[in-house]
């Protein structure tokens, strides 16, 4: 298994140099067919463009690359590397996170029961005192400690889809539609 507190040591350097931030280091998957994620963003956007993605890519795999060279194992085994944006229902892993993105829809498990409660699913009040202040839809207000969230993520709706910056659409008006092709009759 990968340490992922080493790797992000490992990582985050990289990142910050191409001036993002990184949102998360995540190793998935088992045997052969394991994927180490790594999620960063441009502060100014809150996400990353493609080519981004593929600097940050580089630079970690020369990064890991030279630690490795060095005698240190970051990784046993195969893996893939996978650089992506947060995207719009992103995780959230920051205590910046639960601030900046109150007011949105979230589902959150926590590792521990708040109350009755391992879940909670609705609009994120925002963090207060090292806790995490949700109105759950069932429940009402709940606060959990902030190091009980196994893993929070924002719900995909139209008030968020609204409230997150557009990504990069150069190019985008250089499409042309074409006709749908003729029915062919047999």
């Amino acid at each position: 298994m990968a340490d992922i507190a080493r790797l992000t040591q490992v990582i985050e350097p990289e990142a910050t140099a191409l001036g993002f931030e990184l949102v998360r280091v995540k190793m998935t998957g088992s045997d052969e067919e394991r994927t180490l994620q790594v999620m960063a963003e441009d502060p100014a956007t809150g996400q990353l463009i493609v080519e981004q993605c593929m600097a940050l890519s580089r630079r970690i795999s020369a990064a890991i690359d030279a630690v490795e060279d060095s005698g240190e194992e970051l990784v046993a085994g195969a893996y893939h590397l996978e650089v992506s944006s947060p995207g719009i229902d992103r995780p959230l892993t920051r205590p910046k996170d639960f601030a900046n993105w109150a007011g949105h829809e979230v589902n959150i498990a926590l590792t521990e029961k708040v109350g009755d409660h391992r879940k909670l699913r609705g609009r994120l009040l925002g963090l207060e005192n090292g806790e995490v202040v949700v109105e759950d839809r069932k429940f009402g207000r709940i606060a959990a400690p902030l190091d009980i969230v196994h893993s929070a993520k924002l719900v995909l709706t139209n008030e968020l889809i609204a409230a997150t910056k557009p990504l990069d659409m150069s190019g985008a008006d250089e499409f042309e539609e074409t006709p749908d092709e003729e029915k062919v009759e047999d």
